[in-house]
This record gives structure tokens, sequence and C-alpha cells, in this order.
């Protein structure tokens, strides 16, 4: 279960402010709870963690059998934004960070830019090795990962032929329409539906999330039910919640102490995407109507030795979120040096841990003296049941602090203003007004 610990912020708020904002969080709970505001035909994530079916659980695995039966070696997940983020940062935390075992096959991803050179490189990794593909797209037609659908689709029809690369192609898209279930149709590709009430963002918790990270090789079984445990505790209406804790005090800080910015703080690179999928949930959600808290993050202890010296004495506009790991999975103790000539034996004897806990803790009495308030979220281990409640605890702490600060946080309108750019730049059929008005402008 998640735990919340916001000592870190005492000395910057009253407590009959923060009462105040428990109340607001504890009326936008009740918001959330009774799908009575903004974007409620997008709440179907809320119940993800009990409603996810033994059919999609035990098709995702099935996929992930026969691929290895197969004996493909390389998975390349094509999507973006909330089609990719979450996968990625499950991978990033769950998988060794230097040795990927021989049973289990690279997941990459594309889809996620328009970079030539990513693409052309990745090209050069499927040459050398055995291929399959999920393509993950509501529609079938946003324009980066169409590219690299294309690209790859093309690819693999060229070396296994159709029939086998309809073998090797999954599409993760709508369940009854759209170009991508079109072409899933004709060409014989297993699917799993994309909910509609489920937005992007918050999608990680359906097969959009789930079949990389089985193919991958890790139990989504442990990870729906991490989720599952975490939304118990957070279905309980009080100001003991976790979810209720961190939107009050984040509104307050951000309301009435002036705090424009959230520095989610990550103490373990197995946890960096962890901050890249949490800025997209916060920022995608909250960033509208000219209001929101513009979510950054670091990766500690590197980024005190570029970052540190902004958050301890520049501008005084954020306060940080530390997602805490209390417990490594692994195990390394210093020695004794008998020369000693790096003065380093004074920690001869203890765990590498320890150091770096020691590091957290002296950051946020740093921090806090220079006047950022701190927050602690904490997990007891990274593994998968610990991934899903922090998922699942995010995502439905979003909720309540978007309706706290008077957002809908399930819609997304300012993404569509560079695709029409875009598409105008590009000349696409359709867009020929648009395309001269560009065009005048630079």
């Amino acid at each position: 279960m998640i735990k919340v610990n916001l000592g870190g912020c005492s000395s910057f708020v009253k407590d009959a402010d923060y009462s105040k904002y428990v109340g607001k969080a504890l009326d936008a709970f009740d918001v959330l709870q009774n799908e009575s505001g903004a974007g409620n035909d997008f709440l179907g994530w809320k119940t993800l963690p009990v409603d996810v079916t033994e059919d999609i659980i035990s098709g995702c695995e099935a996929v992930r059998d026969s691929w290895k039966a197969k004996g493909i070696n390389l998975v390349i997940v094509i999507g973006i934004g909330g089609s990719y983020l979450g996968a990625k940062c499950a991978l990033e935390a769950l998988s060794h960070s230097f040795v990927r075992p021989a049973d289990q096959p690279q997941v990459v991803f594309a889809g996620n830019n328009l970079s030539e050179e990513y693409l052309a490189e990745l090209m050069d990794l499927a040459k050398t090795s055995n291929v399959a593909v999920i393509v993950i797209s509501k529609s079938g037609t946003t324009t980066e990962p169409a590219v690299a659908f294309r690209i790859f689709k093309e690819y693999v029809e060229a070396t296994y032929g159709k029939a086998e690369a309809a073998e090797r192609i999954v599409a993760i898209t709508d369940a009854s329409r759209g170009a991508l279930k079109t072409l899933s149709n004709q060409e014989g590709y297993k699917t799993f539906v994309v909910p509609d009430n489920v937005g992007g963002r918050y999608s990680v918790l359906t097969p959009v999330g789930l079949l990389p990270i089985a193919v991958a090789g890790f139990d989504i079984r442990a990870m729906l039910a991490g989720a599952a445990e975490e939304r118990e505790a957070l279905m309980v209406k009080s100001a003991d919640n976790a979810a209720v804790q961190y939107a009050a005090m984040r509104n307050l800080l951000h309301l009435e102490n002036g705090k424009s910015t959230e520095i989610l703080v990550t103490y373990n690179p197995k946890l960096t995407f962890l901050a890249e999928w949490w800025k997209q949930l916060y920022g995608e959600s909250e960033g509208k109507d000219l209001k929101g808290i513009f979510p950054a993050s670091v990766a500690n202890t590197a980024d005190l030795h570029s970052m540190g010296q902004f958050i301890q004495e520049g501008s005084r506009i954020m306060f940080e979120t530390v997602v805490s790991v209390e417990k490594s999975n692994r195990s390394v103790v210093i020695g004794t040096d008998e020369q000693n000539l790096d003065q380093l034996n004074y920690l001869a004897g203890q765990h590498v841990n320890h150091c770096n806990a020691m590091a957290q803790l002296g950051t946020k009495l740093a921090h806090i003296d220079g006047g950022v308030p701190q927050m602690e979220v904490s997990i007891e281990s990274i593994n998968e049941k610990n991934l899903g409640a922090i998922f699942y605890f995010f995502e439905f702490a979003c909720g309540v602090s978007a309706y706290v600060l008077g957002v809908n946080p399930f819609n997304q309108p300012g993404v569509e203003a560079y695709k029409k750019n875009m598409f105008a730049l590009l000349e696409k059929p359709g867009y020929e007004e648009q395309t001269k008005a560009i065009k005048a402008r630079i």
C-alpha cells in the first residue's frame, strides 16, 4: 500500500489551511466517486484492477508463449504518449539494468518520435533479430505511430511473408472502428481493445500496458493485484486517504503558497520513467484553462550535481514529491581499503542503499531549509505488485486533484493544436487553406 508523508511541508502551511484543502479534496473525492464531474465518460480506469477479465490476462500470456515458441527475441512496441509510457516505466523498473535473460525478448519502443536516425537504427537491430510487433493506436492514424507501423509492417511482411506476419503483429485498438481495426480484420491480426471509457494516460492497466509487460516476461497478475489492493484502500473516504492527502497538499501549496512547479524526485534510476509517465498524467490532466501545476522531475543523486543548485537557491516556485523505495532488492556492501586514499573507510561495512537513504534525508533537510516544501510517496520495494499500486495511486489522486483545481482531468484539447499545423506543413489533403495561412506566416 502506498504511504504519503507530508512532514516536509509542515513548516510552510498552516494546519487550518491544510484542513480546508482536505475538505476540498474530500468534496472532489465525492465528485470522482459519484462520477458527476466533467469528463465522467472516461472513468473506466477506476475499476480496471478488478474489471480486467481472465480472457484479457490469459490472452496476453498466450501471445507471450506463442512468440517465445517462435524464438522471437525482439518485440517492437509502437505507440505514443499513454500508449507507451506506462509499459516503458514498468519495463525500466523491473528489468535488470544491464543483462537481459536469454529466455526473454528485448522490448523496444517506436512511434513515439519522428526521428529518422532512431528508426534507421532500430531497423539495424531488427535485421539481426527475430521480430514481432505490437502496435497501439485507437484510430490507427496518429502520425508518429502510423509512420513507424507502416515501416515495420512492410519489413515484417517482406522478411517473414504475409501469413507469418499476421502471427507476428498484434494490434491494440478500438473495438469496432478505425483504420487499425479495419486493417487488423483484413490481415487477421490478433487484437486487444482499448476501452472507450479509458483515456490513453490512464491506460497502463489495460492491454496497452499489460501486453508489453507480459511479453517482456513480467507478472501482470501481480501488477493487477497490487492495483486492486491500492484501489480498495483509496475507496475509503477519509482525511487519512493517501490520495486525498496528496491532492490536498499539492493544491494548497499551489493555490495558497504560489508554488507553480512540482518536481517528482526519484533516488533509484529504475524509476526514471515513472517520472516520465507521471509528467504526462498530471500535465495533460491539469494543464488547461490557464491553470495547473507544471510537472517536472529529477533523478537523484545524479541531478543533485546539476539541478541541485537551482532547487536549493533558485526561484522559490517549486515543491518536491519524492518517490521513496524502502528496501533494495539487491545487496552491495562497501569494503575496506588499506590506503584509504578516498577517505571512505568510515563507510566500510555499510550497504550502498544506506548511503543513498542518507543522501535522500540530507537533501530533504537542505531543501526544506532552502524554502522547498517536500512530500514523500513511498513503496516497500520495486516489484510488479507495488508498481500496480503506485500506478493506481497516482491516477486516482490525479482525478481528485484536478477536480480540486476546477478542471476536467480527462480531456486534452490543447494537444490538437500542433497536429493541425504539422498536417498543414506536410500538405496533407484537406488542409489546403491552413497550409496557405501558415506559409504566409513563415
